[in-house]
């Protein structure tokens, strides 16, 4: 069940990467840093804390020492749990930071809009305070 859920995340994030007008994984690289300070910072909303937690979780149980064990006794089992956990991890590190990229180009947007349409008044000039009893 686990393994299903983890191939699909890996599987719906590498799509949207090859469909048209997708982004590069480059892109998205250089975006995950941007993403997890304006998470940790409070400004993007998009990445829950628990969500976050769990990639560090599964970050940590894949580089752990500890689990070298079953690799050691078990070797195919150890390797497939950990090959689940990378892929779960790829998958929903695509699908966050593609959000993210969303998030930022709604936004990017809105201030564009906003800037045009105080383009468009030219009674009012940027930084002056305007009586309006006069």
């Amino acid at each position: 069940m686990k393994r299903a859920a983890a191939l699909k995340a890996l599987w719906l994030a590498v799509v949207r990467r090859n469909s048209p007008g997708g982004r590069s994984v480059r892109e998205q690289l250089s975006a995950t840093p941007r993403m997890l300070w304006m998470a940790a910072t409070g400004r993007y909303k998009g990445l829950q804390p628990s969500r976050l937690g769990m990639m560090a979780l599964g970050m940590l149980y894949v580089i752990s020492p500890v689990d070298l064990v079953p690799e050691a006794a078990l070797l195919l089992v150890g390797l497939v749990d950990d090959a689940v956990v990378v892929a779960w991890l790829a998958g929903t590190l695509l699908s966050e930071v593609d959000a993210f990229l969303d998030w930022e180009q709604a936004r990017a947007g809105a201030r564009d809009r906003w800037a045009a349409q105080e383009q468009q008044r030219p009674d009012v000039v940027p930084g002056e305070v305007v009586d309006s009893a006069v």
